[in-house]
């Protein structure tokens, strides 16, 4: 099958946590003998920030991370359709991409008629910006795939579409996996060196107040030794970090994420505010990310309403600061616990939560919308 992905960045990660996920899926549809031609905004929001604070050089790790992920830069203006999306069976537009482009293509659709579009939607705009998604124009798109239930509901009932898939985010454990301690982040004993880990960006004011409550409070009080990793952290930020004894590590690329949880004895989940208030069922993809890789998790609240996870078995909840304190103290004294959190939470995401899995769901629905799904020589 001749797929094409347009997309805001699959290089750049610097604040576009869906680029976790698309690279993944990627990957897993090259390997299955589908060709696929990934497209991304030359200068794009993402890769520019990304350029700008650490350098050209970065992406050659990224390059030697997911060697089989090329894209092709345009720029929107002198973008050829017709070139870009001759003899493709599918094409999936993840919604970062801009307005006009999505309408762009919806209409080469209608008068091409030779393939099916799919929007991808994975953020919470459509419940906070909703006036942001009426710009997408979907009319000639063949339906959208969303990232939880809610999500697909809403598509369906506001009329923005006319069909609707839930196509849930999942970790790519090609290079999500349990990994032993890095020789640079270990005790002489090769034991973790660090206690708790989070990783994860501060912006928008979106969770400000839950990570004071379950990680800034409970850290100080326990007095262990954690990391944060992540961007857009305004000055004020790092300063209750250092106040809470957490180093601050900067970015870190997406691909080096299982060496950092292998030098760690637990990590934790603090969700965005919109996704707790408004959209329950949608975790993000961190937490597919850390089971993935065998790490003891403990979240702050989240409503697991699609039965996506086993709380307390695969991972701890903590419903208040309090909460979260009394978890991390006993992950620290309790191996056994933290065995066993890291042992199920593993089998859950291998049973149920791999690029793969999503992968299969994929071509699922595209022999629902009647894709031809002959597989490229």
């Amino acid at each position: 099958m001749q797929i094409a992905l347009f997309c805001h960045s699959i290089l750049s990660d610097w604040n576009h946590g869906n680029a976790h996920f698309l690279r993944g899926v990627s990957v897993e549809l090259m390997e299955r003998g589908h060709a696929l031609r990934i497209f991304e905004p030359r200068d794009g929001w993402s890769m520019t920030n990304l350029v700008a604070e650490q350098g050209k050089s970065v992406l050659e790790g990224v390059r030697a991370a997911f060697p089989y992920l090329a894209p092709n830069f345009y720029d929107p203006e002198t973008l050829d359709l017709d070139q870009a999306l001759d003899c493709v069976d599918l094409v999936l537009v993840h919604e970062w991409s801009a307005p006009d482009l999505v309408r762009r293509i919806g209409e080469h659709r209608a008068r091409a008629r030779s393939y099916r579009v799919l929007f991808h939607d994975t953020h919470h705009r459509a419940i906070t910006q909703p006036e942001a998604m009426r710009a997408y124009d979907l009319s000639h798109y063949d339906g959208v795939l969303a990232f939880g239930e809610v999500l697909r509901a809403l598509y369906m009932e506001r009329g923005w579409a006319a069909r609707a898939w839930t196509w849930h985010e999942a970790a790519d454990t090609r290079i999500f996996r349990p990994l032993a301690p890095d020789a640079a982040g270990a005790t002489n004993a090769g034991a973790p060196a660090g206690d708790v880990v989070w990783i994860g960006n501060w912006g928008d004011d979106e969770r400000t107040a839950e990570l004071h409550e379950f990680l800034l409070e409970p850290m100080t009080r326990l007095g262990l030794r954690g990391r944060v990793h992540g961007v857009r952290y305004p000055p004020e930020a790092l300063s209750a970090l250092a106040a809470a004894n957490l180093a601050y590590g900067g970015w870190l690329p997406n691909h080096r994420v299982p060496h950092v949880f292998a030098s760690f004895r637990s990590t934790v989940h603090i969700p965005r505010r919109p996704y707790v208030e408004a959209l329950p069922g949608i975790p993000t993809i961190r937490p597919f990310e850390a089971l993935a890789c065998g790490i003891p998790l403990v979240s702050s609240p989240w409503s697991d309403v699609e039965g996506l996870f086993s709380p307390g078995e695969d991972y701890l909840v903590a419903r208040s600061g309090a909460e979260m304190q009394q978890h991390l103290r006993s992950l620290m004294f309790d191996a056994s616990l933290r065995r066993a959190l890291a042992e199920h939470g593993l089998q859950t995401i291998r049973a149920r939560h791999t690029c793969a899995h999503r992968v299969d769901a994929l071509l699922a629905i595209a022999d629902e919308i009647g894709v031809q799904r002959g597989v490229s020589s």
